[in-house]
């Protein structure tokens, strides 16, 4: 039977939304790459299932275009709260996730605000093979001239490293990114972060995300990379993140929460076999 899909997309990085409280939907990995492949599928960087919840309006899963679901996912969870604040006409959408309970609000018009919670910032939360400072890595992870400063690690329901570079747009990233990704340092493996502080409040930032490759946004990489900045003092606790597909307002509050602010799309409906 058809499954009804929306294609959206927050700042270009971009998911093919399942609505499945009507039925179940539980992709194998084989599955969910046929759909994001983008020559043969529907194409897309994570495939979402909005799925019924107790207490919430809805439960979210995500997987990565390599079939893997994963926890969390910042510009997708963006997404599925504009669609059910549509659908419900509220200013609020709450949602579950495998990372924790977020929450969405209306930030404009189609600007959506997620409260995407406190960032683990343990060892053993990202998590790490072995115990080392999150501020500032005291392991080489890839030999380049552009990476000479030490890394940091921060989880935002997902694993992040970032490196701090002087010139993101002349760094190999399709080339650190990849064998940084699957590192032994990193378990579950990892989103490599790569991020250029051009002002006190103003990061451009590229992400190599585990399971995507370089994509042109990364909602959780964002609020990585301010979290990993603003411990360095290199920045604040807010800043506008400049990604490939756009901009992106982070802030880490003084709960201890990150806040981000974007934009989203939809792009087309269509149907999946």
């Amino acid at each position: 039977m058809a499954r009804p899909f929306l294609k959206m997309n927050g700042l270009g990085n971009d998911f093919v939304v399942v609505e499945t409280r009507s039925g179940p939907f539980d992709p194998t990995p084989a599955e969910v790459r046929a759909i994001a492949d983008r020559t043969t599928g529907v194409g897309c960087d994570q495939l979402i299932a909005i799925e019924k919840a107790e207490g919430a309006d809805a439960r979210v899963r995500f997987w990565n275009a390599d079939g893997e679901e994963v926890g969390a996912c910042g510009n997708g969870t963006r997404c599925v709260g504009w669609l059910l604040m549509q659908s419900s006409g509220k200013d609020e959408a709450v949602i579950e996730t495998r990372a924790g309970r977020l929450v969405a609000t209306r930030a404009g018009e189609r600007l959506v605000s997620v409260d995407m919670g406190s960032p683990g910032l343990r060892w053993d939360e990202i998590p790490l093979a072995a115990e080392h400072d999150t501020r500032a890595l005291d392991v080489a992870l890839f030999d380049h001239p552009a990476l000479s400063t030490a890394p940091g690690c921060v989880s935002m329901g997902n694993p992040h490293v970032v490196f701090f570079v002087d010139d993101v747009d002349a760094t190999p990233i399709t080339t650190i990114g990849p064998a940084v990704e699957v590192h032994p340092l990193f378990p579950e493996h990892v989103n490599v972060g790569f991020a250029q502080v051009v002002a006190p409040d103003r990061i451009r930032l590229r992400v190599w995300e585990r399971g995507a490759g370089l994509t042109q946004a990364c909602g959780t990489g964002a609020c990585a990379a301010l979290v990993a900045a603003s411990r360095r003092d290199l920045v604040g606790r807010h800043a506008v993140m400049v990604l490939d597909g756009g901009e992106l307002h982070i802030e880490w509050d003084d709960r201890d929460h990150v806040i981000m602010t974007g934009p989203a799309a939809v792009d087309f409906a269509g149907e999946l076999p």
